[in-house]
């Protein structure tokens, strides 16, 4: 047989298989998406909605999310997450400056002494005040807010501790007097992007004191802040 003279057959080009579609929930996620919905376990827990444990066990499981679907439950209760991982981050209208990058809470430590922060000076995120026999004042009125949210832990045992704010933000708070007093005098500002204090613990023989300071008032942040920051 004349091989020559058999007609060729055409070659079938190889058809690649589909790629794959991914379900949404089943992106992979990223530090953006993480930090969003961070953002809104803060806020949640900042206006009362969470408890500070809850919200310390939510974020833990923001941090070890790796898909899109896996964040989604952890605010679907709350709501501010309608559309939170779809969507870039808007611009802000009030300026904070550049965040505080995470890392251990500010530590005021008074045991049989007193520790006072006051003055000019940078919030951090978190600050932790710890009394025993002792005192620990502090005093917001001319600080700078590197943040919106500023969440302060304050356990008082035989000692106390006061918080002091402007009168023109938000100040919320939960916490527990055993043979004690736990007070925080709430306030809302007018302003919906003022910073927000949120105050937490307990107070055992002692007392927890937060409550705005007569008088005085966040003037100006951002300006404030441009100055502080060099800009």
């Amino acid at each position: 047989m004349d091989l020559e003279k058999q007609p060729q057959q055409p070659l079938t080009p190889a058809v690649p298989p589909p790629a794959e579609v991914l379900n949404g929930d089943d992106i992979r996620a990223s530090d953006a998406d993480r930090d969003r919905i961070a953002d809104i376990l803060r806020e949640a827990m900042a206006e009362g909605r969470l408890t500070a444990d809850e919200h310390a066990e939510r974020v833990d499981l923001v941090y070890r999310a790796k898909t899109v679907g896996e964040l989604q439950p952890l605010v679907r209760d709350l709501p501010a997450a309608s559309g939170s991982t779809a969507q870039g981050p808007g611009p802000r209208p009030y300026s904070y400056g550049p965040e505080a990058p995470e890392g251990p809470a500010d530590n005021l430590v008074a045991v049989f002494s007193s520790s006072v922060r006051k003055g000019r000076w940078r919030v951090g995120g978190r600050t932790n005040a710890f009394a025993l026999f002792g005192s620990v004042e502090i005093d917001l009125t001319e600080a700078l807010f590197g943040q919106r949210f500023t969440v302060i832990n304050a356990t008082a045992i035989f000692g106390s501790v006061e918080v002091r704010v402007p009168e023109n933000i938000s100040l919320r708070g939960n916490g527990t007097g055993v043979f004690g007093g736990f007070e925080v005098k709430s306030l809302e500002s007018a302003d919906p992007e003022a910073p927000v204090v949120v105050v937490n613990g307990y107070a055992v023989f002692g007392a927890v004191e937060a409550k705005p300071k007569r008088g005085k008032f966040v003037a100006d942040l951002q300006r404030r802040l441009r100055k502080h920051l060099g800009h």
